[in-house]
């Protein structure tokens, strides 16, 4: 072999052996560093909420409280526990390098509520103490109470009257979130307007005389709409429940001028057609075909008018039909019926 030759020559062999190692292993330091970090973060935080929690005179209690005392000079006891005083008499020797300690009683902190204390919000007695609101309380008691009132005197009203059981079923009364609704309703065989009209009937302005009386003992503005079934118009006309509806919302304002309301009294008037049924599971049913006057709540102010409604029939302080138009008549365009 060529080695055991060289050997024997007395040569030199070397040999070579490359060693195949990884990497050193990665130690855990960089957790403990990135762990130590995250929890100074934490606390940094953690300390800021804490100072917005709290108000400014809780933070100089905190002060005070940490504030180092400066110790005495002298021997005497004056920096010492009792700080040169006993307990049942007056010392004489208490130092006056030394600081007065201060003891605050600190309320638990409310979160998201800094700066003083003008934020805190009012108690239920504070709000009750409220002098807009026990007026506005008040205010509301009495458009109660008068709203009572008008139902009381329409169903006394409809009693001494002729066919009052008839006329009972056509006037429907309810106290609506927006007022006190007040509504005229068609019956089978006893509408209220001419058939496709906005005449009034004769049993239609009994009715609407008793609800002017009413309003003229009330202080509240007045909104008056029309209604309609659901039944269309025939093909070839242009003029549908919108039109007729308005038609009759506004022939109620003029009649209700012509019996005394005064003018101001009118918010406004508006042509609904059958968007708003009586009965909806029914939309064609003849109750659907009515009138809505609705006394508005919070819209009074003093009495009623005392004068127009009372004095029916002389036209005193009665303005003039066609001289007094509607402050708003809503008529947005679809066609139906009658």
């Amino acid at each position: 072999m060529p080695q055991d030759s060289a050997a024997k020559a007395g040569g030199t062999i070397i040999i070579k052996r490359i060693k195949k190692g990884g990497h050193d292993a990665h130690g855990g330091a960089w957790k403990i560093a990135y762990a130590d970090f995250v929890t100074a973060m934490m606390a940094f935080f953690l300390l800021l909420w804490l100072l917005n929690s709290v108000t400014q005179e809780q933070l100089e209690g905190i002060s005070n409280y940490f504030a180092p005392a400066a110790p005495a000079a002298t021997t005497s006891g004056a920096g010492g526990v009792l700080g040169g005083q006993t307990v049942t008499v007056d010392g004489s020797q208490a130092s006056a390098k030394s600081a007065p300690s201060v003891s605050l009683a600190l309320p638990p902190p409310r979160s998201g509520l800094g700066g003083d204390d003008s934020q805190t919000p009012k108690s239920e007695a504070e709000k009750e103490d409220d002098p807009a609101k026990v007026s506005e309380e008040a205010m509301k008691k009495k458009e109660e109470e008068q709203f009572e009132k008008a139902k009381d005197e329409l169903r006394q009203a409809l009693q001494g009257i002729p066919q009052a059981a008839v006329l009972a079923k056509s006037l429907l009364v309810d106290n609506t979130p927006e007022g006190l609704r007040i509504q005229l309703v068609d019956q089978e065989g006893f509408p209220m307007f001419q058939s496709g009209g906005a005449e009034l009937m004769p049993r239609a302005r009994e009715l609407l005389q008793m609800v002017a009386k009413v309003i003229d003992t009330l202080p509240q503005k007045i909104a008056i709409s029309g209604h309609t079934d659901g039944v269309p118009f025939g093909r070839g006309t242009a003029y549908g429940n919108w039109e007729l509806s308005s038609d009759r919302a506004n022939s109620t304002r003029r009649t209700l001028l012509d019996m005394g309301v005064p003018i101001a009294r009118i918010d406004r008037v508006v042509g609904k057609a059958d968007t708003e049924p009586l009965l909806k599971e029914d939309p064609n049913n003849a109750r659907n075909r009515r009138l809505s006057v609705i006394l508005l709540r919070a819209t009074g102010e003093g009495g009623g008018t005392g004068g127009g409604a009372a004095e029916l029939g002389n036209g005193k302080g009665a303005p003039k039909a066609d001289d007094a138009p509607a402050r708003r008549i809503d008529i947005t365009g679809r066609g139906a019926k009658k």
